[in-house]
């Protein structure tokens, strides 16, 4: 029989008769005639719960004990829906990361899936068994300790066990009704998308949109694994991402739209390093001092010299900044800069399509629509099928409306958000 992956994020198993309705759907996936192999969060707020917990018991918890307090979430949720499952009258067997083979580095709290050795989990489906797996954790190649992927890595569990199966796709349930053009709880008219390629779901997860993890579209553009995303609270139809033709796909017939999303990101901070000399190198030994301290940069900007000194502006993750600051201070004699400054209160938007590879005008009509909403400009990034700005934090959500309705974007119904995650 051919193998489906389906995935539940914490929203959809938030309680008791939330798994029910999953394990009813579940069930129903098997009966049409699927094997079928369920990845789960924990429930509702359970991994805040506990972490709130953890530090309520040590301000500074070990990263190792940290993950095997946090992955028992997702255990809990597992169990549970296999006794849900059980008692509708279908055989379901619950795995943690580990026992499902899901092997990755030893990197506490940001592992890496390495391989997956899914024997138990071909055994199981071979009896005739509905597999349950824990998501978001596996185990350390190395030390066999207990590891965890990341926030919201139970879409790239889920991807990649669909990977590893040759699942014929891996459907993502959560609480919207697919992929929009824009955050519903911003826009609330924002349109649902059918079909998104890979490269545009890529740009709009790291541009900020929460509806799947960067690593797990990462994951399904390099194994091609067609990812279906829908809400587990609607039937309706959700979002395809795939670069392959899909049956009855209206959208191969027509022209691709000119954007297809507005994205936006609260979660940076802006550094700008001033008074650096502007001679050659000195910009090198900067990013080189960040890159040491393990922190990403997103958006670099550099002034014009004047009187030999330059300044130099780039965005990382704010939970970054504290390391990526100290990094900086400690080479500042050095490099011979002359002070740093520091803003957390920015955002991110972004516009996202790939038609823009062939339309001009579309930078114009961006920036027209945030003029025209007197939005002012920090910073600018582009790519090939993105455009993303800075913009004071407290202009974000203007931003995001006025180019969402500038690309036409705007749906005439109200987009319907079930629990309030996205996730």
């Amino acid at each position: 029989m051919q193998v489906v992956v389906l995935k539940f994020g914490g929203s959809s198993v938030a309680d008791a008769d939330s798994i029910k309705r999953v394990a009813a759907r579940v069930v129903a996936t098997k009966n049409a005639g699927y094997s079928v192999v369920v990845v789960i969060s924990a429930m509702g707020d359970t991994t805040d719960n506990l972490m709130d917990l953890a530090l309520k018991v040590s301000a500074n918890p070990r990263s190792r004990e940290l993950d095997m307090l946090l992955t028992s979430g997702e255990r809990i949720s597992a169990a549970l829906l296999a006794m849900a499952i059980n008692d509708l009258g279908a055989d379901a067997r619950s795995f943690t990361g580990s026992q499902a083979g899901i092997i990755t580095t030893g990197k506490h709290g940001d592992a890496r899936i390495i391989d997956i050795t899914p024997g138990r989990i071909v055994t199981a489906l071979q009896d005739g068994d509905i597999v349950i797996v824990a998501g978001f954790q596996g185990v350390s190649q190395t030390t066999k300790d207990i590891t965890t992927l990341g926030r919201g890595a139970s879409d790239t569990t889920a991807v990649a066990l669909a990977a590893a199966l040759g699942a014929s796709h891996c459907a993502i349930f959560t609480d919207v009704d697919g992929v929009f053009t824009a955050d519903p709880r911003i826009v609330p008219h924002a349109r649902p998308l059918p079909r998104l390629q890979y490269a545009e779901m890529l740009e709009m997860a790291a541009c900020g949109a929460k509806v799947l993890h960067l690593r797990c579209v990462e994951y399904a553009r390099r194994e091609n694994v067609p990812i279906h995303v829908l809400s587990s609270f609607s039937d309706n139809p959700g979002t395809w991402i795939t670069d392959r033709n899909l049956k009855e796909d209206t959208m191969d017939a027509m022209e691709q739209p000119l954007i297809s999303g507005v994205t936006h990101d609260r979660s940076e901070g802006k550094i700008t390093v001033m008074g650096v000399p502007d001679r050659i190198g000195e910009a090198a030994n900067i990013f080189a001092t960040v890159a040491q301290a393990d922190v990403n940069i997103d958006m670099i900007v550099q002034n014009i010299s004047e009187d030999g000194r330059t300044d130099i502006s780039f965005t990382c993750p704010m939970d970054s900044s504290s390391a990526a600051i100290d990094a900086l201070r400690a080479v500042q004699e050095s490099v011979g800069f002359r002070d740093i400054r520091y803003n957390d209160a920015i955002g991110k938007v972004s516009v996202v399509g790939v038609g823009m590879r062939s339309h001009p005008g579309v930078t114009a009509k961006f920036f027209s629509a945030l003029a025209d909403a007197n939005i002012n400009i920090d910073l600018i990034s582009t790519s090939e099928i993105r455009i993303s700005v800075v913009v004071a934090a407290d202009a974000v959500d203007r931003a995001v409306r006025a180019a969402h309705s500038a690309f036409g974007l705007d749906a005439d119904e109200q987009a319907v958000v079930y629990a309030g995650t996205g996730r």
